[in-house]
């Protein structure tokens, strides 16, 4: 999940542009002393990976020939998180590993020796947010303190889903702390039980949020795949910022019960994975109507539980593809790198509009932000309320004190003034929160997405996701310059950003996003654009920039 920052303009409406962090998950090119020299310092340099960048269909491919069993995959992302992880580079991406995961691989094993194979996840490690309940003996903590320990009674839907499809659950990443839904001054990447999360292309730069784990991991192939959430940015920002591939759906595609909220009418879980192919392989495996989340009934008839026969080489041919310029002009050399991926699915036989603009984006900004406000109040109240009594915090107002008490270890660089602002919210039924979500769902839906795409009859829009990774800066807090979040966040539409090159050797992604349940499109799209550029490489956990790399 997610949000961007905003400055604190006391009693002033905040400028959610700044604050929902992910939307506006651009990278300023801040650069630190070590950044300044012309070619960076040298890399750290793990040793040779047999599976660095090795995609899910060549693991599964690798187990039935027997060349490989689910035992040795998961022993050797073992070694490779304990390597660079926690270790080395030391991306701290991890926040806790699964004691189970090598017995559960063991099964899975046996299992496919007996009964053949549950399908394309059978025995494929994946990573999950610690913000996604595990009924095993992983925590569940949003990355704060406060619940260290707490254990839920159920698994989250995503995670039960995951199991019956044979995957491995091998850890849980950390993230920005509470889906960066604390403070307008947070870092991205940082929780107060798993400290700060790098950027595996840059060590001193930031990984983007609050999926920061997923992404750094996915990225140094710590797992096959991983799982993020997202309100406004939080699958996205950290997929573009370390040059994967993120989808996040539409609401209702995939349940969010058992998930710590921010809020209902946008979060939502999805797939971070290296390529368009993985995350369409983890997607199909999430979907499904679930009874303890009563938006996944809108998915009924529109779902897929294989979304990897919507990959199409072909698929821009003919496609009409709406250029969003308003989401440019944030940063000169992501414009550059756009106009050329604009070019390319021209190349490959799309039509290109250009521009077509979504006349609202930045009218929902407040709004937006009210809404958060009100509903992480009451979705937050409701979980907590629900972990029963060996919890330490059952409600906001408890995570507020607690935090008080154990300052020097949850804000020792920036406080929870948004926790505050959240906790003086009143009910649902407060007539601003009603007239605050009416606004949103007109601007970015009805005026928004579907008017831009019914006037230019569209397939997809594009735009930039973010910009570059900028530096880590703990004292002042992240660095935003632009990004196209937003929309499709505030509307509940399904966005997939893919690599789109390099900035300085900083990844920057660039995102199709559309109208509802249209994922299978976006697939489409997004796997012809990825087939042929082929922009990502693998992370060289160089300690800074390489400012000489254009």
């Amino acid at each position: 999940m997610n949000r961007k920052k905003r400055k604190d303009h006391s009693n002033s409406s905040l400028n959610r542009r700044a604050f929902l962090q992910y939307s506006l998950a651009g990278g300023a090119l801040a650069l630190s002393g070590s950044a300044l020299s012309k070619t960076a310092r040298a890399a750290f340099s793990p040793a040779p990976f047999e599976l660095e960048e090795t995609s899910i269909a060549e693991l599964q491919d690798a187990m039935k020939t027997g060349e490989l069993t689910a035992r040795a995959i998961v022993d050797k992302y073992l070694a490779r998180i304990d390597e660079i992880d926690k270790q080395g580079a030391a991306l701290n991406s991890i926040i806790e590993i699964n004691p189970d995961a090598r017995a559960i691989a063991d099964s899975l094993d046996e299992e496919r020796k007996s009964r053949g194979a549950r399908g394309p996840l059978h025995g494929i490690p994946v990573l999950i947010k610690d913000n996604i309940d595990t009924a095993d003996h992983m925590t569940t903590t949003a990355g704060s303190l406060a619940l260290a320990g707490s254990i839920p009674a159920q698994d989250a839907f995503v995670a039960k889903r995951l199991r019956e499809a044979g995957a491995v659950i091998l850890g849980k990443t950390n993230l920005s702390e509470w889906a960066n839904f604390r403070s307008t001054r947070s870092s991205s990447g940082w929780s107060g039980r798993g400290g700060q999360t790098r950027n595996p292309y840059a060590l001193d730069r930031n990984p983007c949020g609050s999926s920061s784990g997923s992404g750094a991991a996915a990225a140094a192939s710590l797992c096959a795949a991983a799982i993020g959430t997202e309100t406004d940015g939080s699958i996205v920002c950290p997929s573009s910022a370390n040059s994967i591939v993120g989808i996040k759906p539409t609401l209702g595609l995939v349940s969010r019960s058992g998930i710590i909220p921010i809020a209902h009418s946008q979060d939502t879980a999805g797939p971070m994975a290296r390529t368009v192919a993985d995350a369409a392989t983890l997607l199909g495996a999430l979907t499904g109507v679930d009874p303890r989340d009563a938006a996944t009934n809108t998915s009924r008839g529109k779902s897929h539980s294989d979304y990897t026969r919507f990959l199409d080489p072909q698929g821009l041919r003919g496609a009409r593809i709406g250029v969003a310029r308003n989401f440019f002009g944030f940063n000169d050399k992501v414009d550059k790198l756009m106009e050329e991926a604009v070019k390319a699915m021209k190349g490959l036989g799309a039509v290109i509009v250009d521009p077509a603009n979504i006349t609202t984006a930045g009218k929902f900004d407040d709004s937006e932000f009210e809404v958060l406000l009100y509903e992480f109040k009451a979705d937050l109240n409701k979980y907590l309320a629900g972990l029963g009594p060996g919890a330490k915090v059952h409600s906001l107002k408890e995570i507020i004190e607690f935090n008080e008490k154990n300052r020097e270890k949850e804000m020792p660089f920036f406080g929870q003034e948004i926790f505050i602002r959240a906790q003086e919210k009143g009910p649902l039924t407060s007539r601003a929160y009603r007239a605050a979500l009416k606004k949103n769902q007109q601007l970015a839906r009805t005026q928004g997405i579907d008017a831009t795409m019914l006037k230019h009859r569209l397939d997809a829009i594009v735009a930039p996701t973010g910009g570059p990774p900028w530096t880590t800066d703990l004292v002042n807090g992240d660095h935003f310059s632009g990004g196209s979040s937003s929309p499709a966040a505030v509307a509940g539409y399904p966005n997939i950003t893919v690599p789109a090159g390099y900035i300085f050797g900083l990844p920057v992604g660039i995102s199709f996003f559309g109208r509802a349940y249209t994922e299978a499109t976006l697939i489409k799209l997004a796997y012809s654009f990825e087939q042929a550029t082929r922009f990502r490489k693998p992370p060289q956990f160089l300690p800074s920039a390489d400012l000489s790399a254009q």
